[in-house]
């Protein structure tokens, strides 16, 4: 559990997961005082070049666990597919956050919208799935336009098939190897937002502008903020956020997608997933806003007040995958161009390999 002091320079942060998140965390951490220590089971994982310390040991190694989270004041995670035998394991001997309730729920998409529909939050209309039988059922129930997405384990569009007419769905569900799934109704939505919020461990919580965000083959593209949707909207996006936040009791930096129907529907939003961690599209914030979303998590976590979330600059945040690396020198050499890069050798597509922030004054 969480204490109430906070945790003074020189504290050790450990973290699961060493992608490019872990990076971004371990600077912000490094930069307020706290050793860092990744722990990843793949070899070159970029967290490491930025770490205090890191440890090369898979998951579901309890020993290496517990050797790792000895040594740490708390523990925290990169992204939301942390084994939870692993995370619960390490809560035996530090601190952890955020809870692992949060991340049970963000692992299973029946579960995630079981837990919202309980707290009244809008979301669009699915039907659980749990073998061949129970699509054609689905289909009778919410019509044939949708999507099969596993339970678990998805995300980028990954473990996720688009039915509609003319698409078998034997053939969609047995690709899923007969895995329990939802079948989701696609909506009509208008565009998508995200709100990324940070709570600390009295209960305080301080919200970020939403982006607009643009996705290209199922990938996040482009985060733009302002987003252009009316103040109304954002502060329901707000009220929805901070709802599942107090309700988690969640400590650190929480995302949360939403779907904007617009005003004139019974729901002007809808949560399309949460994120327990930081977000993609929050990355705007490290050179929009003097206190970013990892330094936020980082506070939160250490128990120190959170930072200010304001804006000073418009932004727009455009992500860097798979052969888009090739024109790192184009992107290095654009003077508006501010240029992160995650230090992944291997170029794929699909891959994220890095982003771009532009700023422009406010209007």
């Amino acid at each position: 559990m969480m204490t109430h002091k906070p945790l003074p320079p020189g504290s050790k942060i450990g973290i699961f997961g060493g992608g490019q998140l872990g990076r971004m965390l371990a600077i912000a951490a490094a930069r307020l005082g706290f050793h860092v220590h990744i722990y990843s089971p793949l070899h070159g994982s970029p967290a490491f070049e930025v770490a205090h310390e890191h440890t090369i040991a898979p998951y579901g190694d309890l020993v290496a666990v517990k050797a790792f989270a000895e040594q740490m004041d708390v523990v925290t995670v990169e992204f939301e597919n942390i084994p939870l035998d692993t995370y619960e394991h390490a809560a035996k001997f530090c601190s952890i956050s955020p809870a692992p309730t949060a991340l049970a729920i963000a692992q299973d998409r029946l579960a995630e919208k079981k837990f919202l529909t309980s707290h009244n939050i809008p979301i669009a209309p699915y039907v659980e799935i749990n073998g061949e039988g129970d699509i054609v059922s689905a289909i009778y129930k919410l019509g044939p336009d949708g999507i099969l997405k596993t339970r678990r384990m998805g995300y980028d569009g990954k473990g996720q098939v688009r039915l509609g007419v003319g698409v078998d769905p034997d053939l969609a569900i047995k690709a899923f190897s007969n895995q329990p799934a939802i079948f989701e109704k696609i909506i009509p939505f208008k565009l998508e937002i995200s709100c990324i919020a940070a709570r600390d461990i009295h209960g305080n919580i301080v919200f970020y502008d939403c982006p607009r965000n643009e996705h290209r083959n199922q990938i996040l593209a482009e985060s733009h903020v302002p987003s252009g949707v009316p103040e109304t909207l954002e502060k329901l996006a707000r009220a929805y956020t901070a709802k599942i936040a107090d309700k988690l009791q969640y400590v650190g930096v929480l995302a949360v997608e939403f779907f904007v129907l617009g005003q004139g529907n019974e729901h002007p939003l809808l949560v399309n997933e949460i994120a327990p961690r930081v977000h993609n599209s929050g990355h705007w914030t490290t050179n929009a806003c003097a206190f970013d979303q990892f330094e936020n998590h980082i506070r939160a976590i250490a128990g120190w007040s959170l930072g200010s979330t304001k804006r000073h600059s418009n932004a727009m945040m455009t992500n860097i995958v798979g052969h888009d690396m090739d024109r790192w020198a184009d992107f290095a050499s654009n003077e508006g161009a501010i240029l992160h890069l995650y230090g992944k050798e291997e170029v794929r597509e699909g891959r994220k390999l890095g982003h771009i922030t532009y700023l422009y004054e406010k209007s």
